[in-house]
């Protein structure tokens, strides 16, 4: 049996253990991928609060008067930004909230916005995981300048986090690499994903544009269906909380 010195040399090697409080401080996080993000880089030293979960679309949340509640007693609150939280500045100002706002996206280079009537940066950027180790960053220095008795702490669970990250990328990029490149074609319900396809050489077409609350014409429809009867693309992907029948209708009408 190991003794109680040995046994306390071995926890203090294994890596920074987290400085609790009484009170663990709240973080806001705006939708799930973020909340994991920032689940990952904090663990139990926060109380992670996480606005919009796995199966509700965040840019046509309608944030609920606890929300507000749940906000004006964090101490940092984490969004994605570029405007694809559309309603996250009026939640903060009714709040109303006073804390560190965390921009995951802060100094991620984007995409241009180019489907329908929408202009400026694309905010799917965590698709592509290299940008994905950035919001990572910004999370962990976020989190450290609002709780600096635990900046060791975060950092090395960022670090830990990166690695595994990177590990993600290797992976993605093995998998992709054993379909042939003009085979490496997919549908989706909504121009989300720009940033995967960029990343990963994979041609990707969407049935609408990169704001769900908007809805096709339909040209852009028969279009699509033509694209994917002149490519032959077999793949169709349908997001969870997406209305189906738009790529319902593409995969019937292109057979």
């Amino acid at each position: 049996m190991l003794s109680r010195r040995r046994l306390l040399a071995a926890v203090l090697a294994s890596g920074a253990l987290p400085a609790y409080s009484q009170s663990r401080p709240r973080v806001v996080a705006t939708f799930s991928i973020l909340g994991n993000m920032v689940s990952e880089v904090a663990g139990d030293c926060i109380d992670l609060v996480v606005l919009v979960g796995p199966d509700t679309d965040a840019h046509t949340y309608q944030p609920r008067p606890g929300d507000a509640r749940m906000l004006a007693a964090a101490r940092a609150m984490v969004s994605n930004g570029l405007g694809f939280e559309g309603w996250i500045d009026r939640l903060a100002k009714a709040a109303p909230f006073g804390g560190l706002a965390i921009v995951a996206t802060a100094g991620v280079p984007t995409l241009e916005a180019t489907a329908g009537r929408a202009r400026g940066p694309d905010p799917h950027c965590w698709q592509d995981v290299t940008r994905a180790r950035r919001y990572v960053g910004n999370i962990a220095e976020g989190l450290v300048s609002s709780d600096a008795a635990n900046a060791t702490f975060y950092r090395e669970r960022a670090a830990a986090y990166d690695r595994r990250l990177i590990e993600l990328d290797r992976w993605v990029r093995g998998e992709i690499a054993k379909v042939p490149a003009d085979k490496r074609k997919a549908i989706t319900s909504h121009t989300a994903f720009r940033y995967f396809a960029e990343a990963y050489g994979v041609q990707i077409e969407a049935a609408q544009g990169y704001k769900t609350d908007s809805e096709p014409s339909a040209w852009n429809v028969a279009q699509l269906i033509r694209l994917v009867r002149q490519q032959n693309i077999k793949a169709l992907f349908i997001e969870n909380m997406t209305n189906p029948v738009l790529i319902d209708e593409v995969a019937r009408e292109s057979g």
